[in-house]
């Protein structure tokens, strides 16, 4: 992990995963300017690093971790050090997706099959026990904390049946998790958001006109917003 705040106090901690581009980074920009120390990851460093500028520039603050949520070890070590540091964190944001291509569900290949099963729901398992505890750890007597997934209700339609499923089965994880939770936290929200500019949904819509898409900061803000009512 590199910081650019080597403080040892206790700000409200956000972990980002999946925040190097789109809403993952459009929600870790809004974090830090409402006061937040976002921990970052990503695997592209680069991307990172123009996150951490924006941020920077800004007054906010940031940690950045350029890894696989897919490196289990990794991110198990990542979770140890945030505790060692922070003793816990208040929200976890969860934008890390993968992507396959657009195909018939008869035409899947085995390595997008492979690789979308290992980003959008291994990974997903993976990680609720590992944040769940610091969840847990930052909660206060009047402040829940909150795991914040993002739903994408395209299981079913024509092309979408890997992308789809594995999206699907993620968020019944998280709604699984969201029930077990409920009377004592963390808390676990699902938002659904808006059409936006990502390069996710350009994948999926290449010809689309983006001019009449949601930018990514407004539909961060609206989220955040949501979560924190």
């Amino acid at each position: 992990m590199n910081s650019n705040d080597e403080n040892s106090g206790a700000p409200r901690v956000a972990l980002v995963t999946g925040a190097s581009r789109g809403l993952g980074a459009a929600l870790a920009e809004t974090l830090a300017q409402d006061g937040w120390h976002v921990l970052a990851v990503a695997r592209t460093t680069g991307a990172l690093e123009e996150l951490d500028d924006r941020i920077q520039a800004r007054g906010g603050h940031a940690t950045l971790a350029p890894m696989d949520i897919t490196a289990e070890d990794a991110m198990r070590h990542l979770c140890r050090q945030c505790h060692d540091r922070w003793g816990g964190i208040g929200l976890w944001a969860h934008t890390a997706i993968h992507a396959p291509p657009l195909s018939p569900a008869g035409h899947v290949g085995a390595k997008d099959l492979d690789r979308t099963l290992a980003i959008n729901l291994r990974a997903t398992a993976a990680l609720i026990p590992l944040v769940e505890p610091l969840l847990k750890a930052g909660m206060t007597a009047s402040v829940r904390s909150t795991a914040l997934f993002f739903d994408d209700p395209v299981a079913g339609q024509k092309f979408y049946g890997l992308y789809g499923a594995t999206k699907a089965a993620q968020i019944a994880l998280a709604r699984s998790w969201q029930a077990e939770n409920a009377k004592h936290g963390p808390r676990v929200q699902i938002a659904t958001p808006a059409p936006m500019a990502t390069a996710l949904r350009a994948r999926f819509y290449p010809g689309e006109d983006r001019s009449l898409l949601t930018p990514c900061a407004d539909e961060a803000r609206r989220i955040l917003a949501e979560v924190s009512a």
